[in-house]
């Protein structure tokens, strides 16, 4: 099993221009869940002709594939153009996801500076010349991860 400061590597770059990306979705329903008895219950309001859905499902994840259904199923849009903002009727529960999403979102931004920082160290030390060995294991890495983030020119024979 690879240590995490490795497995890193295996992940994506975030894209330097994601702030800029443009999503796909064109249309985006807000959906309020609230916990009723052992039922959940979702209401989506703002639709077209001030419609409302309300759907329910003894788990989070059944109420929210109901939702779907239902709103697919009245409006019929492109399923590729919709998105569904599932959240619930609590404040505190609302807060206290909001607080998961705002770490994971900055997990997911150090793990990018981590992967920028080793790169870089990379590079210096490969212009000092240092062995892919002593990078290794200077930086917590196997020498083959260092091979795989600055893989050196082939000598000339």
């Amino acid at each position: 099993m690879q240590p995490r400061i490795d497995t890193i590597f295996d992940e994506g770059d975030i894209p330097e221009d994601l702030e800029q990306a443009e999503l796909e979705i064109t249309t985006d329903y807000h959906v309020t869940v609230a916990r009723t008895g052992k039922m959940w219950t979702a209401t989506v309001e703002d639709l077209p002709d001030g419609q409302v859905i309300r759907a329910q499902g003894a788990t989070w994840a059944e109420t929210r594939d109901n939702v779907m259904d239902c709103v697919l199923d009245a409006l019929a849009p492109d399923p590729d153009t919709v998105g569904f903002y599932f959240v619930p009727a609590d404040p505190a529960a609302v807060e206290a996801l909001n607080s998961v999403r705002d770490a994971r979102v900055a997990r997911v931004y150090a793990e990018q500076a981590e992967r920028d920082a080793v790169r870089g160290a990379v590079r210096t030390l490969i212009a000092q010349g240092w062995t892919n060995r002593d990078i290794g294991s200077a930086l917590g890495l196997s020498h083959q991860r260092i091979s795989q983030i600055a893989p050196r020119a082939a000598a000339s024979i």
